[in-house]
C-alpha cells in the first residue's frame, strides 16, 4: 500500500489530461457538453496535483490526509450527480465513465481510509 497515493495521483493526472486532449472528440462520445468535461479535467488535475504534494512528502499529517480522502469521496459522489443530472442525454460511454470514476475513486478513498497508519508512517 506504500504506492497507493502514487498510484492515486499518477490516475488523477492521466484523466484529467485524457480529457483535456481529448476533449471535444470525447464531448461527442460521451454526449455532454465541452464545459462539464472542462470542469471534471480540471478538477482530476487539481486533485492530482494534492495528491502528488502528499505523495512525495516523506512525512503526512493526518489532516491533509484526511482532506484527500474526503475529496476522493466527494468526487465519487459528484461523478454520480453528474451521470444522474446527464442521465437522459448522456451516452453509454459516458455514463460508463463517469461511474467507473465514481467507483475508482470511492475505492481509493476507502482504502486509503483502511491504509492511512501506513500512508502516516514516515517513509511511506
Amino acid at each position: 500500500m506504500k504506492h497507493l497515493l502514487w498510484i492515486d495521483c499518477t490516475a488523477g493526472a492521466l484523466a484529467g489530461v485524457a480529457m483535456l486532449l481529448l476533449l471535444d472528440w470525447l464531448a461527442a462520445l460521451y454526449g455532454m457538453p465541452t464545459d462539464l468535461l472542462v470542469f471534471i479535467g480540471v478538477a482530476n488535475m487539481l486533485y492530482a496535483s494534492y495528491s502528488f504534494s502528499l505523495a512525495i512528502r516523506r512525512t503526512r499529517t493526518p489532516r491533509a490526509l484526511n482532506a484527500l480522502i474526503v475529496a476522493n469521496g466527494v468526487w465519487a459522489l459528484v461523478c454520480v450527480g453528474i451521470a444522474v443530472c446527464w442521465a437522459d442525454t448522456a451516452t453509454l460511454f459516458g455514463m460508463a465513465h463517469l461511474l467507473v470514476e465514481a467507483l475508482f475513486v470511492g475505492s481509493l478513498a476507502s482504502l486509503e481510509w483502511k491504509w492511512r497508519g501506513q500512508l502516516l508512517a514516515p517513509g511511506r
